[in-house]
């Protein structure tokens, strides 16, 4: 909206920040031990084949980036507001 401004909010800040993290800290799990997910739930849904860990580290990665983006969006409002 034009003309309209932004509140800045530090819980969502906050969130944005922390989903981010959590995405990637599990895509670091996931690179380093792939077979995480066999050995946590008991199941192996790609056969071994791989596939299904590296679909999990591209969704993680494309959710850490967003959430990293719309933190930085947050961070910049707050630095505008100021």
């Amino acid at each position: 909206m034009a003309g309209s401004t932004r509140k800045y909010s530090p819980p969502r800040f906050w969130a944005e920040v922390v989903v981010s993290i959590i995405a990637l800290g599990v895509t670091l799990l996931t690179l380093l031990t792939p077979q995480w997910i066999e050995r946590v739930f008991g199941i192996d849904p790609d056969r071994g084949s791989g596939a299904l860990e590296w679909i999990i580290v591209g969704v993680l990665i494309a959710i850490a980036v967003v959430m990293l983006a719309l933190a930085w969006g947050e961070r910049r409002v707050l630095r505008t507001a100021s």
